[in-house]
């Protein structure tokens, strides 16, 4: 394709540690005659310097990336790129995650589990400025707005913040405090400080019930 043909097509960047999703998205992006991938990142810092360089149209982020968190990288690419919408596809269940996502500045979410053809659809629907989620999860905003309250599936995870949820998740996937903290480069003691707080909202007495509850979880709702 031509230097002229490329130009006319709106810029993609993508951020995924899986190399075979990138790979994927490249094909199925490079493939429609509006939308090209412009680069791509598996880890936030990476993207981060990256998307400030390029200033692509969209930003395609996982969740669930090398060393860091994709839902802080939406947060700062809000702040520090805001030109720049993004578009969060994730393995990471919607019902839990798709609210936090578009609270930190993405522009829609969409899980990995969808079509190809939706996922374009999610794309275009983010470029032209509007928000994308699914039916299911439209329906459930509606009626948040409607009734004036947050729907509540009885769910006690749903209480914890952000940062909470990402230490909660860690410990299921069998991280020790010190590789959590490492992680999500913070201290030990804020470790510890997300820990007490996570035990007080989840209603557990003891480390042995946070971390039997943090297991029980992750393997309900995998997140790889």
């Amino acid at each position: 394709m031509s230097d002229v043909g490329r130009s006319s097509r709106q810029r993609v960047f993508l951020v995924d540690d899986h190399p075979l999703v990138r790979e994927w998205l490249t094909n199925l992006i490079n493939q429609q005659p509006d939308l090209v991938v412009c680069g791509e990142a598996q880890s936030a810092p990476q993207a981060q310097a990256a998307i400030a360089r390029l200033q692509p149209d969209v930003a395609i982020v996982d969740l669930s990336l090398t060393n860091s968190s994709g839902l802080e990288l939406v947060k700062d690419l809000n702040a520090v790129s805001p030109g720049v919408a993004v578009l969060v596809l994730s393995m990471h269940d919607e019902s839990l995650y798709a609210e936090r996502a578009l609270r930190a500045g993405a522009r829609g979410y969409i899980m990995k589990r969808e079509t190809a053809k939706k996922v374009i659809t999610a794309i275009r629907q983010v470029l032209a400025g509007k928000i994308y989620m699914s039916e299911g999860l439209a329906a459930v905003f509606a009626a948040k707005f409607v009734e004036g309250r947050r729907p509540t599936s009885g769910s006690l995870v749903e209480q914890l913040s952000d940062r909470e949820l990402e230490v909660f998740q860690l410990l299921g996937r069998g991280y020790e405090t010190r590789q959590v903290a490492e992680s999500l480069k913070v201290s030990m003691k804020t470790v510890q400080a997300h820990c007490a707080h996570i035990k007080e909202k989840l209603k557990l007495t003891n480390a042995a019930e946070l971390l039997r509850e943090a297991v029980l979880w992750h393997e309900n709702y995998p997140t790889r």
